[in-house]
């Protein structure tokens, strides 16, 4: 009798991903360990890439699909299907999932003539919803974390082979990834992983040992490249696999056409235990580590772990209000798509959508995921590229008031074509999304600083933790400053950043205002105007679209001496970089990373070499300015970083009683089409 390994790997990197970050993860992880691998054709293992990465691949390194492919057909590795842009399945209609499968299956039989019989769920999120889509993509089987098993009720014992559940009675295959062999690979050393898969030995002819994790850690995660390749990890395990009379490999497919299903089982909504935690909110994810601890020094967590449940990966969507913002805007476009007569649709529209879900920008956990500006970039601009699309195929009203979130909230959205602005109405009447479809550009895309249940563990950071023992640490297991952090820095907003946010200052310091009542709507389509009680008098708000513009101008009766303050959170291709420069009085008095102090302003450019645009701010009357960036502290792989999420801009006027009105416009205007020397200039840098 033997122990069959079924190992299996996950490469992605998300479409709107930094291009230094692909070229490190290809020249440190994914090119090594194919070209380590061609040279054991008897180790059989299962690959799964998203598309973005393979669309990147067969541009820049085609030698690497020209290898895999070779692999592919002597039938050393079995290619796995999912999302093509690496969706959470479960988070996206049902219409939108088949189109995924389907493109990614499409791709990877026009680049390798093979179409996937399994199928790699994103983050191994679970929902039983997701298997009538599967089945009719032609998917037979995937793979899903061991814990998922272990909360259906299952013993650890039963899990060395693959189940069966259904749903509307489509049939799905299920294989257990053991979470023992995920934590020791590559981690362990090589020889104390080799005789741990050899212990998994039961006696019966159909044991399987089952692996599935991300590619990355074998070359990307710190630490890993000179571990995996340099010291020779990876062909020492590979050797000691084939060179162990108790173990042989093979692909999915070749044992799951050898044998037959342990039974049927009815999952849970669950992920993996990391994100259990993860989707908490902070206090929760607290008192659930805690109690985790509690049973791991008790010596009953092995024994509870299946019953200490979490939270599920739909909950990012509420602990984090940006997240679920995006996620509602990619759900109505996707409708609209569905809604829109096929005549009337054009090529571009389908993968724009699918750019949209990529998973990357909607959650955060070990990864960066939602704190990367660029990665929420990425969805917005493929968001606005297709709202752009479909509003040319079908025009919408220029003036709209729903529940665009689902919070309970209206919202007012006021687009003329060329710009888009969403109103909150909830009494702050504040821009929490301004768009230039002309720059595919969301200036509103920023982030407020959310509190992280890891945040208790930042001041107390320093170096990596030691690893003690044989092997090297997992990221899971760094904890280290990547930016020099304060205690000042890990405070949370209370309230959204957005864009026209007002406060009056008096005599006794600054407040809100009241809340501003919405103004029945004028003759002026893509216009809005507000009311709200301060100082013994009223202020009027309005907010206007016109062309390329947004201007809020404001208007006061009776009130009392004082300033009012507005505040601007704009968000701009360079906020997290070093291009972006203020433009003042002809001169440049810093960039978006440095602070900007000035009195008596006009007009304040905002120059961004990455924009391919201008953004200019004018005022009716002159205006104090202060300007600073906005930064948050998460966490990566590599540690806790800072990392700058939008410019903050505060103007402020003095009021005197009688005043009449103030006003700020926004200017945002496409450059011309770049030459091709220049576009090759700018993608060089």
């Amino acid at each position: 009798m033997s122990v069959t390994l079924l190992f299996g790997v996950h490469a992605h990197q998300p479409a709107g991903n930094l291009a230094e970050v692909f070229a490190l993860a290809r020249d440190r992880c994914y090119g090594p360990f194919l070209r380590l691998l061609a040279r054991f054709p008897a180790f059989r293992f299962a690959l799964h890439a998203s598309g973005p990465l393979l669309e990147h691949l067969a541009a820049h390194h085609p030698e690497d699909v020209a290898l895999l492919r070779t692999m592919v057909e002597r039938g050393q590795v079995e290619l796995f299907g999912g999302g093509d842009t690496e969706p959470v399945l479960a988070a996206i209609p049902e219409r939108d999932r088949r189109a995924q499968l389907e493109a990614l299956g499409d791709r990877l039989e026009r680049l390798f003539g093979a179409r996937p019989r399994g199928a790699w769920l994103t983050e191994r999120v679970w929902e039983a919803t997701v298997v009538p889509a599967l089945a009719a993509a032609g998917v037979s089987y995937v793979t899903v974390d061991d814990y998922h098993f272990l909360c259906a009720g299952r013993s650890a014992a039963e899990l060395a082979g693959f189940f069966t559940t259904e749903e509307g009675g489509e049939r799905l295959d299920l294989f257990p990834i053991a979470e023992a062999l995920r934590y020791r690979l590559p981690f362990a050393p090589a020889s104390e992983a080799v005789a741990f898969l050899e212990s998994r030995d039961t006696g019966a002819d159909d044991t399987a040992a089952i692996c599935f994790d991300d590619l990355e850690k074998f070359g990307l995660w710190p630490g890993t490249h000179e571990w995996v390749y340099g010291h020779g990890w990876l062909e020492a395990f590979v050797r000691g696999v084939l060179d162990s009379p108790r173990l042989r490999t093979a692909t999915f497919a070749e044992y799951h056409a050898r044998h037959r299903s342990r039974g049927i089982v009815y999952l849970p909504s669950v992920s993996y235990v990391e994100m259990n935690e993860w989707a908490l909110p902070p206090e929760r994810a607290r008192a659930y580590a805690a109690l985790v601890g509690r049973e791991r020094d008790a010596g009953r967590y092995d024994a509870t772990k299946a019953f200490l449940r979490g939270g599920t990966w739909k909950g990012f969507l509420a602990r984090y209000p940006e997240a679920n913002w995006m996620h509602k805007r990619m759900l109505g476009l996707s409708a609209r798509l569905a809604g829109l007569p096929p005549a009337l649709r054009t090529p571009q529209m389908r993968p724009l959508l699918h750019l949209a879900q990529a998973n990357d920008a909607y959650w955060h956990g070990l990864f960066g995921g939602i704190y990367l500006p660029h990665l929420r970039r990425a969805v917005y601009r493929a968001l606005l590229a297709l709202e752009s699309a479909l509003d040319r195929a079908r025009a919408r009203p220029a003036r709209a008031v729903f529940d665009l979130d689902l919070d309970g909230t209206d919202e007012l959205v006021l687009q003329n074509g060329e710009l888009q602005a969403i109103v909150k109405l909830d009494g702050s009447a504040t821009v929490v999304e301004l768009d230039a479809y002309a720059l595919a550009q969301n200036f509103g895309d920023t982030l407020r600083r959310h509190a992280e249940a890891y945040h208790a563990e930042v001041l107390g950071a320093g170096a990596a933790r030691r690893h003690e023992g044989p092997g090297i640490a997992s990221a899971h297991d760094l904890t280290r400053l990547r930016h020099p952090i304060s205690a000042a820095d890990l405070a949370s907003d209370a309230r959204p950043r957005s864009i026209f946010r007002e406060t009056w200052i008096d005599e006794a310091g600054a407040h809100a205002l009241d809340a501003y009542r919405a103004l029945p709507a004028g003759a002026i389509e893509h216009a809005a105007g507000f009311r709200a009680h301060c100082a013994g008098g009223t202020i009027e708000k309005h907010l206007l679209v016109q062309g390329a513009r947004l201007t809020a101008w404001f208007s006061f009766a009776g009130v009392s001496a004082g300033r009012l303050r507005t505040e601007l959170n704009l968000a701009l291709p360079s906020c997290d970089g070093f291009s972006g420069r203020y433009i003042l009085h002809g001169e440049i008095p810093g960039g978006f990373g440095q602070p900007l102090d000035a009195a008596e302003v006009s007009e304040l450019a905002l120059d961004d070499r990455f924009l391919r645009g201008t953004v200019t701010l004018r005022l009716s009357r002159p205006a104090a300015v202060r300007a600073r960036p906005l930064y948050t502290v998460s966490r990566s792989e590599d540690g806790f970083e800072k990392i700058m999420q939008c410019v903050t801009i505060e103007l402020e006027w003095p009021v005197a009683p009688g005043a009449s009105e103030v006003s700020a416009t926004l200017r945002i205007v496409a450059d011309p089409p770049a030459s091709a020397a220049e576009q090759a200039s700018r993608e060089g840098a």
